[in-house]
């Protein structure tokens, strides 16, 4: 529990499963919270129920956390911001708040994708539309229903100073949530969005029965594009091996929890991309980064078979038993290369 004298007032926009998780676990900090959602009607049942019962049932809201539909007094008097939008969502979204926002604030997210179209990382965005401040991102292994529910979880924040990530570990720093601080922001903001890809890909597989060789197989291949991608942006080759990288990607493809698992398991089961989203009826960040990473991977000349044969499946029509061998069909290779 934080300290009384170290209350904050936090802006969390995004009243999805994460947002809401994210403001619940910061009221559980000590702090207090107004969450912003853009539809009046889910702010209203928010207000209501004290539940977030379109996007994560069951935890109930703290009396610190206030819902609010109204950008403007979401951050008003805020001394710490937190955008958690689907990545498709983050640049409109910012650009509505950053003129409220004070030079002196700091913008911070939990969002893990990059923009569409453009492929840039989330800082670049921010950047672009808020100009030089502080920056920061919360990214690691953490499903937002364990997180509502206090389950124990770990993750890494990065940011663009040491001081801006301290101070938002310290933030969301509880009693089961524990915050590693990390410099490498591309690489943190990598491993968080390209993941999502192979978890598509390990949903894929086990929905064929190809069991658990393959995704063991899948995960371990799959964490060398998250380097490869990585290193060719900037990122250092350790990042990945920590809970931005390696756990994040466990995690989101070993568990149903996660919608891009799901998605492939869908998909491997005879449904098409618009019914498998239409079933899960939440963002499935995959989707959307799939087009990213294969548009960034042909332009920095990245191999990224795997992500290469989920974008195919999702864009192209390739179906998963012919993506499948054509991934077991690939040329002999040494392992490190």
């Amino acid at each position: 529990m934080a300290r009384a004298e170290s209350a904050e007032q936090v802006a969390v926009i995004g009243a999805g499963s994460w947002g809401t998780a994210l403001g619940i676990l910061l009221c559980r900090n000590g702090h207090r919270v107004r969450l912003w959602g853009h539809d009046p009607e889910h702010i209203a049942d928010l207000r209501r129920d004290r539940e977030n019962r379109a996007f994560l049932p069951g935890p109930a809201l703290p009396r610190a956390l206030d819902p609010v539909a109204d950008l403007g007094r979401a951050v008003d008097g805020a001394t710490a911001l937190l955008v958690v939008v689907p990545s498709q969502f983050f640049a409109a979204v910012l650009a509505q708040v950053a003129p409220l926002l004070p030079a002196e604030l700091g913008v911070a997210w939990a969002t893990k994708g990059f923009e569409p179209g453009t492929g840039r990382l989330l800082h670049q965005v921010v950047l672009d539309i808020a100009g030089e401040r502080d920056l920061g991102v919360l990214s690691g292994p953490s499903f937002a229903g364990e997180v509502a529910r206090g389950l124990p979880t770990a993750v890494t924040v990065a940011a663009s100073r040491a001081r801006f990530a301290e101070r938002l570990a310290e933030l969301v720093r509880g009693e089961r949530f524990r915050a590693y601080t990390h410099d490498d922001l591309v690489g943190v903001q990598v491993g968080g969005a390209a993941k999502n890809v192979l978890a598509i890909a390990t949903g894929i597989a086990d929905g064929l029965g190809f069991g658990a060789n393959t995704r063991a197989a899948l995960i371990t291949r799959g964490l060398t594009e998250l380097i490869r991608l990585g290193v060719a942006l900037g990122a250092r080759r350790e990042t990945f091996m920590g809970l931005a990288g390696l756990g994040d990607l466990v995690l989101t493809c070993t568990d149903d929890q996660s919608r891009n698992r799901r998605l492939g398991l869908a998909l491997a089961g005879g449904a098409s991309v618009q019914q498998a989203m239409a079933a899960i009826g939440q963002e499935v960040e995959g989707v959307v980064t799939a087009r990213a990473v294969n548009t960034i991977a042909q332009r920095e000349g990245v191999e990224m078979p795997i992500s290469e044969q989920v974008y195919a499946v999702l864009y192209e029509g390739r179906t998963p038993e012919a993506a499948t061998r054509l991934l077991l069909d690939r040329a002999g290779k040494a392992e490190l290369d």
